[in-house]
C-alpha cells in the first residue's frame, strides 16, 4: 500500500519542483522543499513515510539515497511534515528553461501563462493516472513559491489533495547531486 502512494507522491513533487524551475533559473543546487495535504490517507501516508526514513538503518538508508541520487535526487524529510529535495540544474538546461523530471508514469506538464513573477501550469499522467494544476510566484531567479491541487484515483475511488511549497537555490556547485532528464512534452 506504501510504495504505490510513495510512487505517486514522489512523482508529484517531482513534477510541482519541475515546473517552477521552467521560468527564469540560476543554474546550480536547489533545496525544494513541499507539503501535500487534503486528503486525511495522504496525510497518514505522509506521516509514516517520515517515520520509516527516520527509523531506517543507516546501511538501507544509504542505499536508498544512492538509488534516488542515481535518478537525480536527493530526498530527505522536510520541516512540518513535508519532503526535502535538492535537485540539480545544469547551465544549459536553465538556459533551455528545462523542467527536470524523474517519474514513472507517462507525464506531460503544459505552461499556460507565464510573466516575470508568475507561471501557471498543469501536468498530467497516465500511469499512475493524476493530474493537478498550479501557480508559482518568483522571487528573481533564486526562489519561488507554489500551490497546486492535484487529482487521482486510488483504489477505483477519485481523490484529490494540496501540495505548497518553495524552492531556493543553494549554490553554483551541485555536489554529488546529478541533474535529472528533462521531462516529455
Amino acid at each position: 500500500m506504501l510504495k504505490p502512494l510513495v510512487t505517486v507522491l514522489s512523482a508529484t513533487l517531482l513534477l510541482g519542483s519541475g515546473a517552477a524551475l521552467a521560468q527564469t533559473t540560476r543554474p546550480g543546487l536547489w533545496d525544494i522543499q513541499h507539503k501535500m495535504g487534503g486528503d486525511p490517507e495522504i496525510d497518514r501516508a505522509m506521516a509514516e513515510m517520515q517515520k520509516q526514513l527516520a527509523a531506517m538503518p543507516p546501511a538501507q538508508r544509504k542505499q536508498m539515497e544512492a538509488m534516488m541520487g542515481q535518478q537525480g535526487v536527493s530526498m530527505a524529510p522536510g520541516s512540518k511534515g513535508g519532503m526535502a529535495l535538492k535537485i540539480c540544474i545544469t547551465p544549459e538546461m536553465a538556459a533551455r528553461q528545462e523542467m527536470p523530471s524523474q517519474t514513472e508514469g507517462d507525464c506531460t506538464t503544459t505552461i499556460h501563462s507565464r510573466s516575470a513573477s508568475t507561471l501557471k501550469m498543469s501536468y498530467a499522467c497516465k500511469n499512475p493516472p493524476s493530474s493537478g494544476e498550479g501557480t508559482y510566484t518568483f522571487s528573481g531567479d533564486t526562489a519561488y513559491t507554489m500551490k497546486m491541487v492535484m487529482k487521482t484515483t486510488r483504489q477505483g475511488k477519485p481523490a484529490s489533495m494540496t501540495m505548497e511549497g518553495q524552492g531556493k537555490w543553494l549554490s553554483a556547485d551541485c555536489g554529488t547531486v546529478k541533474p535529472m532528464a528533462p521531462p516529455k512534452r
